[in-house]
């Protein structure tokens, strides 16, 4: 099938936020609203997945208009802007939160506990704040992690004491812990720190795309997805058309259909857009 084809045939884009739609100061360029509201008119359907936090997603879906469910801490929530409750939700065991919470506070690691609503630390976690990387979260100091342990979607160490951090990672993973997914790696922003991020095996923007295009009933080859970083090679291992920007990782764009030659500052991702646009209006 070619290209043309191939866009024309598109019902549904899912794209991530930042990196891609968004421009490095973390805004939606007019120009992106415009073109996701003209091909909303043409009945193609549109909805984000981010690392970022559901409240963090909220002002983007609104500002685009979306009434689809958002895909939010890589596929651990999944809910639109109406409802009570989530099309998908999966929090950690509370016994794995307490094991990590407890080891953390052993080896004096920076922990915090990821809800759907905010970030979640203690006092002598204070320098969470200042060490994560999670865009427009609200963060909340509490007394004490005990009322948080249960609806936790994502455990978070931060710190500059690598071998502590991965020895947290191996008492999470197996044959220790059970069904969980660990991701160890450097700060982009803070030189020397180091980070775990625990979540759920059966949660991950692929996995988060399946359900939700399920619900939509939607096939895989009638959506696209469009991303840049390490966190959207699980949608690029779907059978959707596969886009990435000028700016993404190279082990994105090997796995793509399409690299669109500008970056997420140039509004890469507005162009390829008029491109589904184009083929649905030819």
């Amino acid at each position: 099938m070619s290209k043309e084809s191939i866009l024309k045939n598109i019902k549904f884009i899912l794209s991530d936020l930042d990196g891609t739609i968004l421009n490095n100061k973390s805004e939606l360029e007019p120009e992106t609203k415009k073109i996701i509201a003209e091909l909303i008119s043409k009945g193609v359907q549109f909805s984000l997945a981010s690392g970022r936090l559901h409240s963090a997603m909220v002002l983007f879906a609104k500002e685009l208009n979306l009434d689809l469910p958002i895909i939010s801490l890589d596929g651990c929530y999944i809910k639109d802007l109406n409802s009570s409750e989530p099309l998908y939700c999966v929090p950690v065991k509370e016994k794995h939160v307490l094991k990590a919470v407890t080891m953390a506070n052993q080896l004096l690691v920076n922990i915090a506990l990821c809800h759907a609503e905010a970030i979640y630390f203690t006092e002598s976690n204070s320098l969470i704040p200042q060490l994560m990387d999670k865009y427009g979260a609200v963060y909340q100091e509490v007394r004490s992690y005990n009322g948080y342990l249960r609806n936790t979607l994502e455990i978070v160490l931060a710190g500059d004491d690598k071998e502590s951090i991965l020895k947290i990672k191996n008492r999470l993973e197996e044959p220790f812990s059970f069904g969980l997914t660990t991701s160890y790696f450097c700060s982009r922003t803070h030189q020397g720190i180091y980070y775990l991020e625990i979540r759920k095996r059966s949660a991950s923007k692929g996995k988060g795309f399946l359900r939700l295009i399920k619900a939509l009933k939607i096939k895989e080859n009638a959506s696209a997805v469009i991303g840049d970083w390490y966190n959207d090679i699980s949608l690029f291992e779907t059978n959707a058309f596969k886009v990435a920007l000028e700016n993404s990782v190279p082990e994105l764009k090997r796995k793509t259909d399409f690299v669109i030659p500008k970056t997420n500052d140039e509004d890469g991702a507005a162009e390829f857009f008029e491109m589904v646009l184009r083929a649905k209006t030819s």
